[in-house]
């Protein structure tokens, strides 16, 4: 199931179907990979999916989007939904796999989400939890109790959505090589031959958001990557075309409530 390509890309029809699982609720398995391992395109298609970063980043692609998730983050991937996962890093991955009405109102949509310090030490648990285990049992108890924590997972905004419009596309290209580039709305519709107007419509009818502010987001979630893997904020910084540190962390606290050096504590 890994593989060690760049680039894989993304059809539903194409995903390889997963076995199902132990006849329980819930439970875990744990895998680590190396660094810049690619876990090609799959689906579970029976169960939700808790894919959890112990250690190292993940960045997930699936339908239309782009998720990072740092150390200690989670993401949410609906049952049956393909999906492609690319190893920052050496990576410690831990995964729930839920059976679907487990849980009350999961995201509808793959989401990543906020791990607290108990679901992240029951995960840790459950990892060491055989299969199957018994559900009146010190293991299952456990194991409920998970349910019980992954009631309320807070949504976190590491997501970048891809364009459909083959213009967007072309920035989106640029803006995954060259997250520093400054080129503004003006510069992009004379490359693209396009109004200035058109791009923005474009934006709001795909992002819900303005060009700057999907720049932004592009740029902020490759920081994430980055910063993950223990690169210095400084450099960071100056790579994603900020002028300072200081303006980078203030824009990322803005975004995610937190300064870098918080956000990774």
């Amino acid at each position: 199931m890994t593989s060690r390509k760049k680039d894989i890309g993304i059809s539903a029809g194409a995903a390889k179907h997963l076995p199902a699982g132990p006849d329980v609720p819930v439970y875990c398995k744990a895998r680590d990979y190396a660094p810049d391992t690619v876990i090609g395109l799959h689906h579970h298609p029976d169960r939700h999916q808790l894919v959890y970063a112990e250690g190292g980043v993940l960045v997930v692609r699936a339908g239309t989007g782009r998720w990072v998730v740092p150390s200690t983050r989670a993401l949410w991937m609906p049952a049956g939904m393909g999906h492609v996962v690319h190893c920052i890093g050496l990576v410690r991955m831990r995964s729930l796999y839920i059976v679907p009405g487990a849980i009350s109102q999961p995201p509808a949509g793959p989401s990543t989400v906020s791990v607290t310090p108990l679901l992240a030490a029951l995960i840790h648990a459950a990892a060491e939890v055989p299969q199957p285990y018994p559900t009146d049992s010190r293991d299952g108890r456990l194991m409920r109790l998970i349910l019980d924590e992954l009631q309320t997972l807070p949504v976190l905004p590491l997501h970048l959505p891809e364009p459909r419009d083959a213009r967007l596309r072309t920035i989106g290209r640029r803006l995954e090589q060259r997250p520093d580039d400054a080129s503004t709305l003006q510069d992009w519709a004379a490359r693209l031959k396009v109004d200035v107007k058109t791009i923005q419509r474009l934006c709001a009818r795909e992002f819900g958001m303005t060009f700057g502010q999907w720049r932004q987001q592009a740029r902020l979630l490759r920081a994430l990557e980055r910063l993950a893997v223990g690169e210095k904020v400084i450099d960071v910084a100056l790579a994603l075309g900020y002028d300072s540190p200081s303006a980078f962390a203030t824009m990322f606290k803005r975004r995610f409530g937190q300064t870098p050096s918080q956000f990774f504590r």
